[in-house]
């Protein structure tokens, strides 16, 4: 049997460029190894999840062209964030007033990313997406935690439109308003991004994956049904951690405006780093082939600021080269995964 090939992409607004770039280099490998100059990210996963700015990625990895083929290459993906980043994250000086720099509403009109979405997704809808995926959001009306699946989307009640799912699971609150989105059925709902609890959707990733028939769904008799983590090649990836300390004497006495930003890095990094270690403990009790099999990738940030926000042609430009970086210090790790990718291609 060959292995269900699973990559989850974590939260992190413009730092989408690193895993984009790692991605991007394993897509070039693929290629050299196979021979194939058109293979894709997409084509060698066989399931993908993501939050905010990885479940865009996720979308942009599987949605089909008008041919029915896999319409993104990595590269391609990782270009919305290098083109239209700074546009997505531009501020007019009267919002920027008028909001208070984000502290009385949402810091960015929404406009420009909903305009970048629909020249992408333009009205594909989540059921055609070319493998299974999750995309993470919060219900806020309805308090739950909803994921979007491409399984699930074959229900009219629970098919939407790719470009309206990429939309929830990135309004990242203080950042862009809530959105209402409608299913295919015409049922309204309000979300914001899936990053206030899962930032790392790995291990929702590995949940979805226990429920999915694959050998039926991908129309293939070498993949497992409803697979165990012994059948799984799980590759999570982060988007950069900000390792500064938030010192005693500086939040002693800080008010909810000071503590605002901080608690949204720390609750994205918390979650993050708790799901890398339950995973990690969970793949320790399988054989010691099986146990390597679950990887987690979290880049380095170099020169690039860390800020979600920061979409400056120079930040831009700082994590593409922070994104280089990266590939060369994971080329063994990223040449390995290429190599076990292929193998249960």
């Amino acid at each position: 049997m060959k292995k269900i090939r699973i990559l989850s992409l974590d939260g992190g607004g413009i730092r989408g460029i690193l895993p984009g770039t790692l991605l991007t280099y394993m897509e070039k490998k693929i290629r050299e190894k196979t021979g194939d100059d058109s293979a894709t990210i997409g084509q060698y996963f066989d399931f993908i999840a993501g939050t905010s700015t990885g479940g865009i990625l996720s979308l942009l990895f599987l949605c089909p062209d008008a041919n029915g083929k896999f319409k993104f290459s990595a590269q391609e993906a990782t270009d919305l964030y290098l083109k239209h980043g700074s546009n997505i994250f531009d501020i007019s000086f009267r919002k920027k007033f008028m909001s208070l720099g984000g502290l009385v509403d949402e810091k960015y009109d929404a406009t420009n990313l909903e305009k970048t979405l629909k020249n992408y997704f333009e009205d594909t809808l989540l059921s055609a997406l070319l493998k299974p995926a999750l995309i993470t959001a919060y219900d806020m009306e309805n308090r739950k935690t909803s994921f979007f699946t491409s399984t699930d989307a074959n229900e009219a009640t629970k098919d939407y439109f790719i470009r309206d799912v990429a939309r929830a699971t990135s309004s990242a609150p203080t950042y862009f308003e809530p959105v209402q989105i409608k299913s295919r059925y015409g049922a309204l709902h309000t979300f914001i991004d899936g990053g206030v609890f899962a930032n790392n959707p790995a291990l929702c990733a590995y949940a979805e994956a226990r429920t999915i028939h694959f050998a039926d769904v991908l129309n293939d008799a070498q993949k497992p049904n409803n697979p165990s983590a012994k059948d799984m090649l799980l590759i999570s990836m982060g988007t950069g951690i900000n390792k500064t300390p938030y010192l005693y004497n500086d939040f002693k006495n800080a008010n909810k405006t000071k503590w605002l930003k901080p608690l949204i890095d720390i609750m994205m990094n918390g979650n993050s780093e708790t799901v890398d270690y339950e995973l990690k403990q969970m793949f320790s009790t399988l054989d010691v082939k099986d146990e390597a099999d679950y990887y987690r990738i979290q880049p380095k940030l170099y020169t690039a600021d860390s800020d979600m926000d920061n979409a400056t042609s120079k930040n831009l430009e700082a994590l593409r080269q922070d994104g280089l970086a990266n590939v060369e210090n994971y080329q063994n790790t990223l040449n390995e995964i290429v190599d076990k990718l292929i193998e249960n291609h």
